[in-house]
């Protein structure tokens, strides 16, 4: 809760998508998980992009675990997504993250994947200099058909053979084309990374500057304006196929949904937060009846101003379920459920909603 934080105040959970991918041969340290069945798990905000992937990004310097998930299947990420994990019942011991092998990226390159939706029946793990530890959980898709910094580490790791040396690369691993996935207008289906990376001069991952605004261009175009032009759902809108690509990852078990902070956040403690899933009491105002009193009351209610009105309405339609009560500290014990305490803010919302009772006995509380 907000009270609780030394920083982040007001930062919310972010839903991510993780990916998948399936390691189709164990070597190295990966050698010691067989006969286990073992996926590297990338954090996506774009499923309905998943069709364009060609390869995988690692940070080769970055830390990474393997960790046993609920089904028994075990999953490599960095430790900071593993410990958001644990916390949402999805490793098989929960609230303590115990990693089986550790590894650095390097050690990892060079890694035969399968992955969902993509027409590339093997992809391989690449390095990425810019891969970061602190968001998502440190395994990357390559989508460069629709991502500028994607486009343009493929294009570094083809063009400079000592990199690929030095990570033990092989030709044949980023010998990839760009899938074209989204029709953009302006870029058309000529591929919008690739068409904005040339248009802007960027030719290498280390223009970052031009990178950043390479990715607003494509991103907020795609998003908005684009239409698929690939897969079941060819043809529709991106922002309206989303959430039904990711629901059919999810159901064919490709994929899982996964939560952590938008942004950093400590609490008073020292500690970094994470996201958890846990029981939880939530004052209801999105029941049904309560919602039809609270509408009825504002078309009665003079608000002087439209503007006014509008803000009313989206305040109603957004409020549903509002967190009341904590497990610890000074307040009131909820009356049903005593180990759980008022929370301060709810208490005092609930004290100011009395006096509403008391002038109208027959208003009551839904939780």
């Amino acid at each position: 809760m907000d009270h609780d934080r030394s920083s982040g105040e007001g930062v919310g959970p972010q839903e991510y998508t993780l990916i998948k991918m399936r390691v189709q041969e164990l070597h190295g340290k990966l050698a010691s998980l067989a006969p286990k069945v073992v996926f590297l798990i990338a954090a996506t905000l774009r499923p309905e992009t998943m069709y364009g992937q060609t390869n995988c990004w690692l940070g080769p310097d970055l830390n990474y675990i393997a960790v046993e998930a609920k089904n028994g299947n075990v999953y490599v990420c960095t430790k900071r997504a593993a410990r958001n994990m644990v916390y949402q019942g999805m490793l098989r011991v929960e609230n303590k993250v115990l990693p089986i092998v550790e590894m650095k990226g390097y050690e990892l390159m060079g890694t035969k994947l399968t992955a969902p939706l993509t027409s590339y029946k093997t992809i391989y793990t690449l390095p990425m200099m810019t891969v970061k530890e602190d968001k998502g959980t440190g395994v990357v898709t390559s989508v460069p058909s629709d991502a500028p910094d994607d486009f343009a580490a493929l294009i570094d790791l083809k063009n400079k053979p000592a990199l690929r040396e030095k990570y033990g690369i092989t030709e044949e691993m980023v010998n990839v084309e760009p899938v074209p996935i989204i029709d953009v207008p302006e870029f058309g289906t000529l591929i919008s990374a690739p068409s904005v990376c040339q248009m802007m001069g960027i030719k290498s991952q280390n223009d970052k500057e031009k990178l950043v605004e390479a990715k607003e261009k494509v991103y907020l175009r795609g998003f908005y304006e684009g239409t698929l032009i690939i897969g079941e759902f060819k043809g529709k809108k991106v922002q309206e196929i989303k959430k039904a690509i990711q629901e059919k990852l999810v159901k064919a078990g490709e994929a899982e949904l996964y939560q952590e902070p938008e942004k950093q956040i400590i609490s008073r403690s020292g500690d970094e937060c994470v996201v958890a899933l846990c029981d939880q009491w939530y004052l209801d105002y999105g029941e049904s009846e309560w919602r039809k009193q609270i509408e009825q009351s504002l078309s009665d209610l003079d608000t002087y101003h439209g503007e006014v009105r509008r803000n009313f309405e989206a305040t109603i339609d957004w409020l549903k379920g509002h967190t009341c009560a904590r497990t610890y500290g000074l307040g009131t014990r909820l009356p049903w459920d005593e180990k759980w305490v008022i929370e301060s803010l709810s208490d005092s919302t609930i004290y100011m909603a009395y006096y509403t009772c008391e002038s109208h006995p027959t208003q009551r509380f839904v939780w």
